[in-house]
């Protein structure tokens, strides 16, 4: 039970560890695509630690729904790390203590307080991109529930590690449409949850324009520097999602040891660089979208999501 624990811990010490990466490889992938030299790959670790050695400025109007936002933003991913499968294919310790829909609805819950924290100070451009926001959530949730509940309905559990095995080890329910279309509707998902283009850019800092960037315009120092760091813990929980649970669980540890599970670092690492690197090309070959097409985006991710759980119903 203790190495479970211990491993349990491992996975959250690599999201945290690795997250920032993930992000500067991205920027750095998609400036090099665009015939840029773009930032180095460390630049993030960089950023945070300037930002966590910066002074923090509150404002007086403010209530303690803006102060405590950044560690609600910064723990929600971590607590997800406990119950996906990150370097394992075998259930850990805490696998159980809630499902796919749970993980869902606490990341949902960490962007509520940030839509809140941005309308707690009344600067205009906050509420602006909180609206925005909510009506990026409001189309993307359901496709959350639909991907859950039909990948539920094929393995029996909203358990991620039961849903790896009994979804994508058998080779018939790999290439089965549902699973194809499923894969489809994350991909569409990642794009809105995680601000990517077409829905939102997240090097833009022009605040018109702004969807998910707006809602840390306020905040400064520590609290600045737990929201990013809470964004890029994110965008590497949902990537793990996709690739360990609905994909491909290659590169997990099937051993219950700590070499197997150390060696499970760079291989999963290596599978979402590659991955990056395909949503790089998707998000350099699209502009980004106005804002009433995105309700055209993610209407697509919803239809396509209904279509598998039709084609699972039909095929079972």
């Amino acid at each position: 039970m203790s190495g479970r624990i211990g491993f349990n811990l491992l996975q959250v010490l690599v999201v945290m560890a690795f997250a920032p990466l993930v992000s500067g490889v991205t920027s750095r992938l998609k400036e090099m695509v665009q015939s840029k030299r773009g930032p180095s790959v460390f630049q993030p670790y960089r950023d945070l630690w300037k930002l966590f050695h910066k002074d923090e400025i509150v404002s007086h109007d403010s209530s303690w729904i803006f102060r405590f936002t950044p560690y609600i933003v910064f723990i929600a991913p971590v607590f997800v790390a406990l119950l996906i499968p990150v370097l394992t294919s075998y259930p850990l310790f805490f696998a159980f203590m809630g499902d796919m829909l749970g993980a869902g609805f606490v990341l949902a819950l960490a962007g509520f307080f940030a839509a809140l924290a941005a309308v707690d100070t009344a600067n205009p451009y906050g509420p602006m991109g909180a609206s925005r926001t909510r009506m990026v959530g409001f189309l993307a949730e359901p496709v959350f529930m639909i991907v859950f509940f039909t990948v539920s309905f094929v393995a029996g559990s909203t358990i991620p590690y039961i849903v790896q095995q009994k979804w994508v080890t058998p080779a018939a329910n790999f290439f089965a449409p549902s699973h194809v279309l499923l894969l489809l509707a994350f991909i569409l998902l990642i794009l809105a949850e995680g601000g990517r283009i077409p829905v939102d850019n997240p090097t833009g800092h022009f605040e018109l324009a702004m969807i998910d960037e707006s809602k840390s315009l306020e905040y400064s120092g520590q609290g600045f520097a737990l929201i990013k760091w809470g964004g890029q813990m994110k965008f590497f929980v949902l990537l793990c999602v996709f690739l360990n649970v609905l994909l491909i669980p290659w590169g997990l540890a099937q051993r219950q040891d700590l070499a197997a599970v150390l060696l499970a670092v760079p291989l999963v690492l290596l599978k979402v660089f590659c991955f990056v690197l395909v949503l790089v090309v998707i998000e350099s070959s699209l502009a980004k979208l106005r804002l009433f097409r995105i309700v055209e985006f993610l209407g697509a991710a919803f239809v396509t999501s209904v279509a598998a759980m039709i084609a699972q119903v039909f095929a079972a």
